[in-house]
């Protein structure tokens, strides 16, 4: 009961503050209501008095736009009158360039007229000269007829048959006198070309000596080498190939052997035993399978050192060890392989000057000697041995087998590669010093050959070239006859070998040809 009449008070009292409430609302609106009023009469008053100032205002606007938009379109209309005033002047002026070109192109017509009338007379007049020297021609021929008493078919073909005559004669000259000009001129840059690449790679000379000498400490290391009843020696001998020979020589132990690979092998591993003390014969087997083996290793490196200072590219391992045997070669005392690299870079040299393939010709000249690493191996000269060695190893460029072939003028020369294969081969081979030999022996050799040749009947001169490989023996044409010559030949190449002493052989050439030369003056 005390929560009801407490809620019942309270809803009382609520109900009395909001009637309270509501009466001091209704006079405050009244009051309101009469200034708003006020208020609102004051508002109406002043936004008539606005309205009137706007418009008034927004008249003097439209009055001001009008008056600018009038001046606008009088400067448009100016400037349209402008541009209609310049285009009736341009018209103007083209009209009176048309005019112009009309009256010039009607003067060009009265010309062109007059000078197709002028051209017309011309050519009247020329037909008639024309038609008057074909009648000339035609009586001066038939005079001509009558004089020579010759039909125009036959002086046709006379006069033709002159005319090639005349030509060929000139044609003739012509081919004689460039031929000696081309002649000239080749030999002249051949010899440049020759010159520039010898100086261009001067090398040392490639002389060398083969030692087959071992020194020993004390002569009693003989008998060591030796052994009871000289099973030492036999078994060195056996092992490596060579043969050993032990005399009174002092402090010097000599090896023999027609193998020089044998032989530096041989003369490497008595070194070893000398040095080693132990010399018995299981010893000195096992002494020479290591030796051989380091040699066989040698061989490979120096042919692949080879190939790599002449610049040839990739080469079949078995041709790197063939040229490392032409290290243990010589030819004359000249070895083998610096030969053969010098005659890589002649070739090499010349080929660039000719605008050739440097390269392919330092390989043709690297490999022209390798068939000298089997020739004692292998049946024939070098030069075949070496190319079926080539082909048989995988190089298939006909170039360098046919330089390697072909490098001693042994086949018919079909490349010129092989050419210069073959000079720079000379070259090398030829020059004084590059075979153990004094300048003095060099030419008192070459002296000797020309002073045999010379002392035959019907020879004028004799050239010894090729470093005394070759003689060229010039026959008096008028002296000697062809058979003759080959007779002379003969026994020139027959008084040498009876009468000198010389390395390898020596190619005998009789020239003998008749010449006759005017001069026109």
């Amino acid at each position: 009961m005390i929560i009801l009449w407490s809620c019942l008070a309270g809803t009382l009292g609520l109900a009395g503050g909001a009637f309270t409430c509501y009466v001091m609302v209704r006079r405050h609106d009244r009051r309101n209501l009469v200034s708003s009023q006020n208020r609102a009469t004051e508002i109406v008053a002043q936004a008539a008095k606005e309205s009137v100032n706007l418009r008034k205002e927004m008249e003097l606007k439209a009055k001001d736009e009008v008056f600018q938009r009038r001046e606008e379109f009088t400067r448009e209309l100016d400037q349209t009158k402008n541009e209609l005033r310049e285009q009736e002047r341009r018209l103007e002026k083209r009209e009176d360039t048309l005019e112009q070109q009309h009256q010039a192109q009607l003067k060009k017509e009265r010309l062109l007229q007059h000078n197709e009338k002028k051209l017309h007379e011309r050519k009247e007049h020329l037909e008639a000269k024309l038609k008057e020297v074909d009648e000339l021609k035609q009586l001066q021929t038939e005079k001509l007829h009558e004089i020579s008493h010759l039909s125009r078919p036959e002086a046709e073909k006379l006069l033709l048959e002159r005319i090639d005559k005349e030509l060929a004669e000139e044609i003739a000259a012509r081919i004689v006198k460039q031929e000696e000009m081309l002649h000239s001129t080749c030999e002249t840059k051949a010899r440049e070309i020759l010159a520039t690449a010898i100086q261009r790679y001067a090398a040392q000379h490639t002389a060398d000596t083969t030692v087959s000498t071992v020194d020993i400490p004390s002569d009693d290391m003989k008998g060591r080498i030796i052994g009871r009843e000289g099973r030492n020696i036999r078994t060195f001998e056996k092992a490596t190939g060579v043969d050993v020979i032990v005399d009174d020589t002092p402090g010097v132990v000599i090896v023999s052997a027609f193998d020089n690979i044998r032989r530096e092998t041989a003369k490497l591993a008595l070194t070893k035993l000398i040095q080693d003390g132990r010399i018995h014969p299981s010893r000195i087997e096992e002494v020479v399978k290591e030796t051989q083996e380091e040699m066989e290793r040698h061989v490979l490196e120096v042919g692949k050192q080879a190939c790599l200072e002449a610049n040839v590219g990739h080469v079949h391992e078995k041709l790197q060890q063939l040229l490392g045997r032409l290290k243990f070669r010589t030819s004359y005392s000249q070895n083998v392989l610096q030969h053969s690299l010098e005659v890589a870079h002649l070739c090499g040299l010349m080929a660039d000057e000719l605008g050739l393939n440097g390269l392919l010709a330092r390989r043709c000249g690297l490999l022209h000697d390798v068939g000298k690493a089997a020739d004692h191996e292998m049946e024939g000269g070098h030069p075949k041995i070496g190319a079926e060695l080539a082909k048989r190893y995988g190089e298939t460029s006909k170039e360098v087998l046919h330089a390697i072939v072909g490098h001693h003028d042994d086949v018919t020369i079909d490349h010129i590669y092989t050419v210069l294969v073959a000079a720079a081969d000379a070259i090398s081979a030829s020059r004084p010093g590059a075979r153990r030999e004094t300048l003095e022996k060099y030419v008192k050799r070459l002296e000797e050959l020309e002073a045999v040749a010379g002392g035959f009947p019907g020879v004028e001169q004799a050239f010894a070239i090729q470093a005394g490989r070759e003689l060229r023996v010039i026959a008096n044409a008028s002296q000697l006859s062809d058979s003759e010559s080959i007779k002379t030949c003969r026994e020139i190449a027959k008084a040498i070998e009876e009468q000198l002493n010389y390395p390898g052989e020596i190619k005998v050439t009789v020239v003998r040809e008749t010449r006759t030369v005017e001069f026109a003056r």
